[in-house]
């Protein structure tokens, strides 16, 4: 600290205004519609299928990733969030949901005889180059199911997701699906792709190159043109699938196609993570550039093994909520907003006290009712801007007029139903009236 005993005559330097981290996004009120709407309306479709919300921390030791995600993912090797905490240990900052959620499950005994279907929600975290819909701080909806062997998990998965998007209007999504077999017939696979890449290596560029050695199934999602064309004529994991998971891969596409739900096989989606085995699926939009992938899953039966619990089949998707409300903001979709419907303007002495006294008695006796007090003073004509700027239909006047006679004044800003002064007691049926023909 410096003191002194003259005034400082010199240029004070202000502090630098401090902004959001890169990547890193503020949701201001005019945009929390949108994200509100989509949450609803996920969740929603959740509950009408009996999952139940999990809630797991944003925190959790870096050795879960590593075991989980794969120590050669591009997650682990480039963009987790990690640090070392005042006890030195080893901490990230989940760059997703599914090993939180099955570490949870093991540590909380949820897998004895397990039959669940879980669900979460919340900020993920990835050091990322930031693009549209794609953010270092990102948020998703995960679903999660354990104790389901069979592929009628896999196919109700796939059905929930696609009612979700139906239910935010977004029909023109595509989804794609594959198989990525078992551990074993992936290893031998695994050695086929490497042979035939090899022999392709100087076409290849750095990543691929660098992927052939640690990760070489993800080559096979290559965006870069000239390495698709490779990866065109190369193996197919498909054409190498064990008995057992082609069954149940033929299975999910029988009854897809017995649900009328238009796909497509694309024998390169792999994922990009490590714990994947048999159905993967994706659903994928052309309006994001090369992230169009909005939601996406498929089975992980062995994770919950390699995290030390028990043997348990398992497999769920994501939500990328940034990218479905981009999508919906694309669409001009209308989103309901929460406005208020009723809105209190008050003149005279007593009336902004009367005011809340008023909107109080209303909530308790209109649960549903949502109603705004003008606060900060103002003459009745701004306050009316105020209202009217809040989307409210209904405003509430009252003056030392209205208080001396226990009456409200009603004025309906949305429609021609003239204004009218009623009794105090009267208010709510007028207003419930209001709330029955919009439900």
């Amino acid at each position: 600290m410096v003191t002194c005993s003259q005034p400082y005559k010199g240029v004070l330097s202000l502090p630098k205004h401090i902004q959001a981290i890169r990547g890193m996004n503020d949701l201001l009120p005019e945009h929390a519609h949108y994200w509100q709407f989509v949450e609803d309306t996920l969740v929603g479709t959740l509950a009408r299928y009996g999952y139940q919300e999990m809630r797991t921390p944003i925190l959790e030791s870096t050795e879960l990733f590593e075991r989980s995600i794969g120590e050669v993912t591009d997650i682990v090797e480039k963009e987790m969030y990690t640090f070392a905490d005042r006890n030195g240990d080893r901490l990230t900052l989940r760059p997703e949901g599914t090993a939180g959620c099955v570490r949870a499950a093991i540590e909380n005994g949820m897998l004895r005889n397990a039959a669940l279907r879980l669900w979460y929600k919340g900020p993920m975290f990835r050091h990322e180059r930031p693009q549209k819909g794609r953010y270092r701080q990102f948020h998703q909806i995960g679903v999660e199911t354990f104790g389901f062997a069979g592929p009628d998990i896999d196919i109700e998965l796939i059905l929930v997701s696609a009612r979700m998007l139906r239910a935010l209007g977004l029909t023109d999504l595509r989804l794609e699906i594959n198989s990525l077999a078992t551990p074993e017939v992936r290893a031998r696979y695994r050695s086929e792709l490497v042979a035939y890449l090899s022999a392709h290596e100087s076409r290849l560029d750095e990543d691929s190159k660098r992927r052939l050695t640690t990760n070489p199934l993800r080559i096979l999602d290559s965006k870069n043109p000239e390495v698709q064309a490779i990866v065109a004529d190369a193996p197919r994991l498909l054409d190498s699938l064990d008995e057992e998971s082609y069954a149940h891969f033929r299975t999910v596409c029988a009854v897809l196609d017995n649900a009328g739900l238009s796909y497509t096989i694309n024998p390169c989606l792999v994922r990009g993570l490590d714990y994947y085995t048999r159905t993967v699926f994706e659903w994928v939009s052309t309006a994001l550039g090369s992230q169009g992938t909005v939601c996406a899953g498929g089975r992980f039966d062995h994770l919950v093994e390699q995290l030390g619990g028990p043997p348990t089949p398992a497999a769920g998707f994501a939500l990328g909520l940034e990218r479905l409300v981009v999508l919906l903001k694309e669409r001009d979709a209308v989103v309901p907003r929460s406005a208020p419907q009723a809105y209190v303007v008050h003149f005279g002495e007593g009336a902004a006290r009367s005011a809340l006294v008023l909107a109080e008695s209303l909530r308790d006796t209109l649960p549903g009712l949502r109603i705004m007090v003008h606060c900060g003073g103002g003459g009745l004509k701004a306050q009316f801007r105020h209202a009217d700027k809040s989307g409210a239909r209904f405003v509430l006047v009252l003056g030392d007029t209205e208080i001396a006679n226990h009456v409200v004044t009603i004025k309906d800003l949305r429609d021609t139903i003239p204004q009218q002064t009623l009794p105090r007691a009267d208010v709510p049926a007028l207003l419930g009236k209001f709330l029955q023909t919009v439900a």
